[in-house]
């Protein structure tokens, strides 16, 4: 579906000031460009031993001094706000994942004082990738943790189980609930589309697992936000479209019938309607300014418009010229929202 890399672009004035009000601007080092200068790198394994897409990259002493402190620096300003408390952590391992749009590098902080490990990610801080990173911190379950200065942007670890991990490893087992499984992948999909955030391979999400007082509870978080509002192909941001996701679809169709799965999406579009009235003048300000920035090539836009037209049986998404217009029109249609400030009489 997907066949080429993503355009990357800046960060506008508006945007900026968006960032700076919001409290994710901060001085914190721009260290991307430098955390290129790696001079070695060797296939990262995961802890069963198997090869994975991260390299672990190495530095000359002088350059890795540098980095460290600098990296540290970012994790207490990302986790605690400040720059107390740095003694005892250590900069344990950079793999760098040269396969993603944002060719991220991911950061292993430790705490020498009881071995306890944490990641963060620093990437390309592009324009279309903050928005959507802004979109899931107003619209979805869970809050987003990241930083942003210059082509500088510094993102949280979000925890669970890769989605083509969960596919191999705990779909198959006879204890999983799978109508619950089935139900926040229905709800998943759901959310995604309606922010048209697209590209939700099992790669791009994690499953968040949580034992409840009488069964588990299953939460799908996306991890990747390249794809906020950029493609013009309709299916992209539909996640059950994908072939890497088929099992958990093949799933989702046997365990509900169409009825059910209308329930559980309306249930959906019900707790996205309340989350956007609650942060209703953050979604206005994000999107105003989003409408008037470019986050994706005019054919995409116009291709995308069609194809959402052509779904929902209307002509609403023809008229939109950017895709912050096109992504505006889609959340006021599906959650039956008004996005635009009432004028003054």
């Amino acid at each position: 579906m997907i066949s080429r890399r993503k355009q990357c672009y800046p960060i506008s004035p508006r945007l900026h000031h968006y960032l700076y009000h919001y409290g994710r601007f901060s001085n914190i080092p721009m260290v991307y460009d430098e955390l290129h200068r790696f001079t070695g790198a060797i296939p990262y394994e995961d802890p069963s031993g198997e090869e994975t897409l991260w390299l672990t990259v190495m530095y000359p002493p002088e350059v890795m001094q540098s980095l460290r402190k600098k990296l540290i620096s970012i994790y207490t300003s990302l986790k605690i706000g400040g720059e107390e408390h740095q003694d005892h952590l250590a900069v344990d391992r950079i793999d760098f994942g040269e396969f993603g749009n944002s060719r991220p590098f991911r950061i292993r902080i430790t705490n020498l004082y009881n071995d306890n490990s944490d990641y963060y990610y620093v990437k390309v801080a592009d324009a279309s990738r903050i928005y959507g990173l802004e979109l899931e911190h107003i619209l979805s379950p869970k809050r987003m943790n990241y930083l942003v200065n210059g082509n500088t942007l510094i993102e949280d670890h979000i925890a669970g189980v890769p989605g083509n991990v969960f596919m191999d490893e705990y779909l198959p087992r006879p204890d999983l609930n799978r109508i619950r499984i089935a139900k926040e992948f229905t709800k998943f999909n759901e959310r995604c589309f309606i922010r048209l955030l697209g590209d939700m391979r099992s790669i791009n999400y994690v499953v968040d697992i949580t034992p409840d007082f009488e069964e588990v509870q299953y939460t799908v978080r996306p991890i990747d936000f390249d794809q906020q509002s950029y493609e013009g192909k309709g299916k992209v941001y539909l996640s059950y479209h994908f072939d890497s996701n088929k099992p958990v679809t093949s799933l989702s169709f046997r365990q509900l019938n169409r009825a059910t799965i209308a329930q559980y999406a309306a249930e959906e579009r019900s707790q996205m309607a309340r989350r956007a009235n609650v942060e209703l003048r953050r979604l206005r300000g994000l999107l105003s300014i989003m409408k008037r920035d470019e986050t994706s090539p005019e054919e995409n836009v116009q291709e995308l418009a069609t194809a959402l037209d052509k779904m929902h049986k209307t002509t609403t998404f023809i008229q939109c010229k950017t895709m912050g217009e096109l992504t505006a029109a889609h959340i006021e249609f599906m959650l039956n929202i008004k996005l635009q400030r009432p004028s003054k009489s």
